[in-house]
C-alpha cells in the first residue's frame, strides 16, 4: 500500500500561496537561483519583495535547466499572514513588476499541506519539433527544426519500449542520484509541420527528457533500430544513447497533485 505523502505547513506567521507561472526559457539560466546569472526564482522573488517584505523564496514543481520554457509551472510562495493585497489582484500586481519573459497566470490560497515540489505526483513535458523543409523564424528558439523525414511509427515503437520503470542512467547527464525512474508516457504526436513529443512521470533525471528525445530522433531518421533502445537501457552508458536535443524545444507543460485541491 502506498504511503501517504507528508503534509507541509508554511512557517509560523505566514500563509502559503499557489501560483501558476509561465516563462520564456531563453532569458534565464533555469529556475534555480544561481550567482551572477538571471534565474526565474530570483526574478519572481524580487517582484514579491516589491509588494511585501518577509516573503520566502518561491518553490517550483520542477527545476528546469537553462533555456527550457514553462507553460504552466506550479509554484508556492510563503507570504506574511498580514499580506493585504487581495488574491484576485495579485497576479496583475506581480506582472507589473516582472519582465515580458515571465508572467504569473493565476494565484490562489494553497490547499492545506501543499508543497509545489514534494506534493507533486506527476510532471509533464512537451518537446516541439518543426518538421518542415525550411526553418521558420516564428519558431526560432521555440522548436527544433528537423528537415529530414521521420518515421513516426518507429519512434513510437521505440518509445513504447522505454515506457515503464527502468534504470535510465544511459539517458542522464552527470547524475549522482539513483537512476531508476517510472516513465509513464513517451509518445510522438505528429501534427502538420509541428510535431510534439509528450513525456510524463513523477520525476526525471538531469537531461533525461532531452536524451530520450535525441534517441527517438535517431530511430526516426533510421540511424538506430527500434530494438536497440532496450540494449541502451541495459548498458547504463550515456555514450550509447542519442545526444541531448537543444533546450529551446522543451516546455514544462503541467503537473498533477493527487488528493489536493486544484491538482
Amino acid at each position: 500500500m502506498t504511503e501517504p505523502r507528508p503534509r507541509y505547513v508554511p512557517p509560523e506567521g505566514h500563509a502559503r500561496l499557489r501560483l501558476t507561472v509561465a516563462w520564456d526559457g531563453a532569458a534565464y539560466a533555469g529556475w534555480q537561483s544561481q550567482p551572477s546569472v538571471p534565474s526565474v526564482q530570483d526574478v519572481l522573488q524580487e517582484a514579491f519583495l516589491r509588494l511585501t517584505p518577509g516573503v520566502f523564496r518561491p518553490v517550483a514543481a520542477g527545476r528546469t535547466d537553462a533555456g527550457v520554457h514553462a507553460e504552466a509551472m506550479p509554484v508556492h510562495v510563503d507570504v506574511p499572514a498580514g499580506f493585504q493585497l487581495p488574491l484576485p489582484r495579485l497576479a496583475r500586481a506581480l506582472n507589473a513588476h516582472l519582465p515580458s519573459t515571465l508572467a504569473v497566470l493565476d494565484v490562489e490560497a494553497a490547499p492545506p499541506g501543499f508543497h509545489a515540489r514534494f506534493s507533486c505526483t506527476e510532471r509533464r513535458y512537451v518537446y516541439r519539433l518543426l518538421r518542415a523543409p525550411q526553418r521558420h523564424p516564428l519558431w526560432a528558439g521555440r522548436a527544433l527544426h528537423v528537415s529530414a523525414p521521420l518515421d513516426v511509427g518507429g519512434m513510437n515503437a521505440a518509445a513504447a519500449r522505454l515506457t515503464g520503470t527502468h534504470d535510465f542512467a544511459a539517458f542522464a547527464t552527470q547524475e549522482d542520484r539513483q537512476t531508476v525512474r517510472e516513465l509513464r508516457r513517451l509518445a510522438v504526436v505528429p501534427g502538420g509541420d509541428l510535431w510534439e513529443v509528450h513525456v510524463a512521470g513523477e520525476s526525471f533525471l538531469r537531461h533525461m527528457v532531452r536524451g530520450l528525445v535525441g534517441t527517438l530522433l535517431l530511430v526516426g531518421a533510421g540511424r538506430l533500430e527500434v530494438g536497440a533502445v532496450t540494449d541502451i537501457l541495459a548498458s547504463r552508458q550515456r555514450s550509447q544513447a542519442g545526444a541531448n536535443v537543444p533546450a529551446h524545444g522543451l516546455y514544462f507543460s503541467g503537473a498533477r497533485y493527487d488528493g489536493q485541491d486544484g491538482g
